[in-house]
């Protein structure tokens, strides 16, 4: 599809403040930490995306593209990449190490890294997590269960005051507590094909937000926290990071290294989870839990 005038690309005609970004002949080109809907594209690690609508339709990615170089320059070796968000498409993305030097490049499973963001499937995961998480050891005694004794306090009739067979009872001090909660369990039911679609999700909305980050391993050059602190800065903009190594266990440097950051947590790949990517909102993964998380989501699922 072409623009209004035939082989006329797209200009930036005006800045559209409203969308804090930038209008292209009346189609907004913002930045978007995440939108789903619509067209979308990745300039390194920010996404770009153009508001659905009719006016949408008239122009073609290559106008798009140039509007966009507009509002922040291509580098010279960055590419923009017109695409939409959850159509199971393989990902193709940059290999660095902590000095920020490039490995080359990995191919991520679309149906791993690219489903549809399905905030229901994520909000189900999260409510079975935290359930699973209660101890349910909570206890009271009942009235049978309460210290003291059975005798009635006194006659039941000429006393002038409530009748009462028992000072056990809850409406006393020290005595039970009326349905007061006992040892249960707090889990609910939740099909596995479900549980994995929501690890899916998050790591897919993840991706798109260009909060993912794929390193060629997770061991930092040294066990200095100041060093760690820096390194982790130069990533860009972090407020919390979650490391996921591919080994069984955590890497050793990387673990004291981070011990002292409250911003800074490291897990082992098998123990990655929704509910922990979505307290962080920045996923690092080594190249080798990339491929176990694969691994972990595709195989199938025991019944």
């Amino acid at each position: 599809m072409r623009g209004p005038e035939q082989g006329a690309a797209c200009k930036v005609t005006e800045f559209c403040s409203s969308c804090s970004g930038t209008a292209v002949g009346g189609v907004a080109v913002r930045e978007t930490p995440l939108e789903p809907i619509g067209l979308q594209w990745f300039l390194g690690k920010r996404l770009y995306s153009v508001s659905a609508g009719p006016a949408a339709l008239q122009y073609s990615a290559d106008s798009i593209v140039e509007a966009v170089a507009a509002v922040r320059p291509l580098d010279v070796d960055a590419h923009l990449i017109a695409r939409t968000q959850g159509i199971l498409q393989d990902q193709l993305v940059n290999v660095i190490d902590f000095l920020q030097q490039d490995k080359g490049t990995a191919l991520l499973r679309g149906d791993v890294f690219d489903q549809p963001i399905r905030t229901d499937i994520v909000h189900r995961v999260v409510r079975w997590q935290l359930a699973r998480r209660q101890q349910g050891t909570h206890s009271t005694k009942g009235i049978s269960e309460v210290s003291g004794t059975g005798k009635k306090p006194y006659a039941q009739k000429g006393s002038g005051r409530a009748r009462h067979g028992t000072l056990r009872g809850p409406q006393f001090r020290g005595g039970a507590v009326a349905h007061g909660p006992k040892p249960r369990s707090h889990e609910i039911s939740l099909q596995k094909k479900v549980r994995r679609l929501g690890l899916k999700v998050a790591l897919s909305a993840r991706l798109a937000e260009g909060k993912l980050l794929v390193l060629d391993s997770v061991e930092p050059p040294s066990t200095k926290t100041a060093e760690l602190e820096r390194l982790i800065a130069d990533m860009g903009d972090i407020r919390k990071v979650l490391f996921v190594d591919g080994t069984d266990q955590v890497n050793e440097t990387l673990q004291r290294a981070s011990s002292n950051l409250h911003y800074v947590n490291v897990l082992p790949h098998q123990g990655l989870n929704v509910y922990s990517i979505l307290q962080h909102d920045t996923l690092v993964l080594s190249l080798a839990a990339v491929r176990q998380i694969e691994e972990r989501l595709t195989r199938p699922i025991s019944r």
